[in-house]
């Protein structure tokens, strides 16, 4: 058994990953501000005398005892980390220095939660580790983009210099329940738009690509990628090698809904990749790891969860959808979640 600290712990990937550690006979120490994260994700955890919450923003030093640490906090889509992007870099930059200084003091093993976003939008097709990247350094993403850039520069130096044993993974598109509704994320926005009824909205042509990973599978890669031995840091690409365009991602979801939604284009946000597919070579041979859920098997999973979502109303109660796990992951709680503007409130500290 070993006590491990996850922050972000209580937002979509943070909260199968906890759940996951706990059910594993760790003591678990749940890290979140509750920017884009929900107290409901992990409320099924609550009464586990191996899992504790702390309400903390990692831009702040946290003086904690651990073995191991995950660091996933960061809002993680671009209608999230856009609206403070100030804030967004210091989460990123500050959050990194701040677990990687905890992590030296107590000689534990952290790991960070880089992006698929540090390829930008790639020049090389599909994405290895050792490709740099082509990203705008001061285009709408790169608060996001040259955060995690930096996080990764932070997380390699403090290897070389002080010996920290460092683990770090390059997330590509993952989806999957307690997905937050109002994202703006294409999964999420396709089946929340296809069970209204209302059109699916895709920007530019449809043609562009992205690979989509279900979450069970991620948070195998990640735990896989923390038990390697210590001569392997990677960083390491985890995600799905199936690649689809945006267009037979909603055709996808209306046939799995089926709903009667209509497509329609709008204009194509600046600095948004035209393809997105990890090269998992490194993940295969290093982690023994490769996603296992095929597209349509996950969308089913994910869509009855925000199906059940919709119907459950505005309850002040978290409810169980009722809606199968593929895994064994349980407590799939149902919240209504936030509009982005009322985020403004109090959930994300203003960027000094």
């Amino acid at each position: 058994m070993k006590k491990i600290m996850v922050t972000g712990g209580a937002g979509f990937l943070g909260s199968h990953l906890c759940e996951r550690l706990v059910d594993e006979g760790h003591e678990v120490l749940c890290v979140d501000n509750y920017f884009t994260g929900s107290k409901r994700n992990v409320y099924h955890l609550m009464d586990d005398p191996r899992f504790e919450f702390m309400r903390h923003d990692v831009t702040f030093p946290l003086y904690i005892e651990a073995d191991e640490i995950y660091n996933l906090a960061c809002p993680a889509s671009p209608i999230h980390y856009q609206f403070d992007p100030v804030q967004t870099t210091k989460t990123s930059v500050h959050g990194a220095i701040n677990m990687l200084g905890l992590a030296k003091r107590l000689k534990a093993k952290i790991l960070q939660a880089s992006t698929s976003e540090v390829y930008g939008d790639p020049n090389v097709h599909p994405q290895p580790e050792s490709y740099w990247g082509h990203v705008n350094p001061i285009g709408p993403r790169a608060c996001y983009d040259e955060g995690k850039r930096c996080a990764e520069t932070l997380f390699f130096d403090y290897h070389k210099q002080h010996g920290l044993r460092i683990k770090v993974a390059r997330i590509f598109n993952t989806y999957g329940p307690r997905m937050h509704p109002n994202d703006g994320r294409v999964v999420s926005n396709f089946i929340i738009q296809a069970l209204k009824a209302e059109p699916i909205t895709i920007y530019g042509d449809g043609l562009q690509t992205r690979s989509f990973c279900y979450v069970d599978d991620l948070i195998e890669a990640l735990i896989r990628l923390m038990n390697t031995p210590d001569d392997f840091t990677g960083p390491v690409n985890t995600g799905n090698t199936d690649e689809f365009t945006m267009l037979e991602l909603a055709e996808k979801i209306i046939r799995l809904t089926g709903s009667r939604s209509e497509i329609i284009f709008r204009p194509l946000p600046s600095d948004d990749p035209k393809h997105r597919q990890p090269d998992i070579t490194l993940a295969r041979e290093k982690l023994e790891w490769e996603p296992k859920t095929a597209l349509d098997e996950g969308l089913e999973y994910t869509i009855a969860y925000f199906k059940a979502l919709l119907a459950s109303g505005n309850g002040n109660k978290p409810q169980e959808c009722g809606v199968p796990q593929k895994s064994g992951i349980k407590g799939c709680l149902l919240y209504t979640s936030p509009s982005p503007r009322d985020l403004s409130t109090s959930r994300m500290p203003s960027s000094a």
